[in-house]
């Protein structure tokens, strides 16, 4: 495509309204990432009648009468709908063979994303699932210096929040750090154990998981709805170093052996961490992880690049978390069958 990509974002709830903030900032200015391109703003579908008149006259942004009225004007839509909805609105975006940014969870079931996954397979279309958390400044900077991490240790906090309530934390919170984990350590994971407790809701407020990868390496995963102070932090242990990201921060640090260290002089008495590793600050360009994301999303429905979170990591973070939630009902027999467990 050598024209501007027509884009809309159907639902604008807390999180929708920031996509159409930022695509309307897109829109026009000819700066998109990655290499050129550029981005029309439609407009916006609503279910809530009010809610929509809202943001339309906030924003000075369209907002179209339907969900079908809306996709016949666009080549792309961003997707930010409660998650139960995400399967209906994004299947009938992809049989008109409209391009897909879903946020996480993709869907809801494995069975939703499979059919997903298939629709856009015969109308040609792409899916990006929207783990934001890949545009981090911290993770981009980090990057370039991960090698075969062993242990990785996740702590994801956040006061409750009714948005996303809807499902169980695992697939609200903890599926972005399943995504990273994912990403950093590659591999699939063998063996796995989980618990986690209601405290606000039906489901599950509080979790934990622990992972081991058929690489060897081993993640835990912590993520809680019921906390005073918001919290995203990721330690990575492997051969070469430490890592330590602040993910609210977008800053981080690695703590690198230094090349020329001999391992065994580290037992003959205690040393002081300077005199055997390097301090290097993680550096990355600066940038909005959500409009960075929707950049990245442009570049792919424009050709000009690979999609970076495809639809199939979509699935497979899924997958990992319902697994991870059917060891927790394991353990806490009588969360199972609840709605959003």
């Amino acid at each position: 495509m050598s024209q501007a990509t027509r884009i809309g974002v159907v639902g604008v709830g807390s999180l929708g309204y920031h996509h159409v903030r930022l695509l309307r900032a897109m829109d026009g200015d000819g700066g998109v990432g990655w290499g050129g391109g550029g981005v029309a703003l439609a407009g916006f579908y609503e279910i809530d009648a009010a809610r929509a008149a809202r943001v339309a006259a906030e924003l000075g942004v369209h907002a179209a009468s339907s969900l079908d009225a809306l996709l016949d004007q666009v080549d792309a839509v961003t997707i930010v709908v409660p998650t139960p909805a995400h399967f209906a609105v994004a299947k009938r975006a992809l049989e008109r063979g409209v391009h897909v940014l879903i946020e996480k969870p993709i869907t809801s079931t494995l069975e939703e994303a499979d059919e997903l996954l298939a629709a856009a397979r015969e109308s040609g279309a792409i899916v990006q699932t929207g783990h934001v958390e890949r545009f981090n400044r911290a993770i981009r900077g980090a990057l370039p210096y991960i090698a075969e991490p062993r242990f990785v240790e996740s702590n994801r906090l956040a006061p409750f929040n009714p948005r996303g309530a809807e499902v169980a934390v695992v697939l609200d919170l903890m599926i972005h750090d399943i995504d990273l984990v994912r990403t950093l350590v590659g591999g699939q994971v063998t063996e796995l154990a989980a618990a986690g407790v209601p405290v606000l809701t039906p489901s599950v407020d509080i979790a934990n998981a622990r992972l081991r990868f058929d690489t060897g390496a081993v993640a835990n995963i912590t993520s809680s709805r019921v906390s005073r102070d918001r919290f995203r932090k990721l330690r990575i242990f492997q051969r070469s170093g430490y890592l330590s990201l602040d993910l609210a921060q977008g800053s981080g640090e690695f703590y690198r052996l230094r090349d020329e260290l001999d391992l065994s002089t580290l037992t003959s008495a205690p040393r002081q961490l300077e005199d055997f590793m390097e301090h290097v600050s993680l550096d990355a360009p600066e940038g909005e992880p959500l409009r960075l994301e929707f950049e990245s999303f442009v570049a792919a429905v424009q050709g000009r690049h690979p999609v970076l979170v495809s639809g199939e990591d979509g699935r497979e973070a899924l997958a990992l978390a319902l697994r991870i939630m059917r060891a927790i009902e394991t353990s806490l027999p009588s969360l199972a069958g609840l709605p959003g467990a």
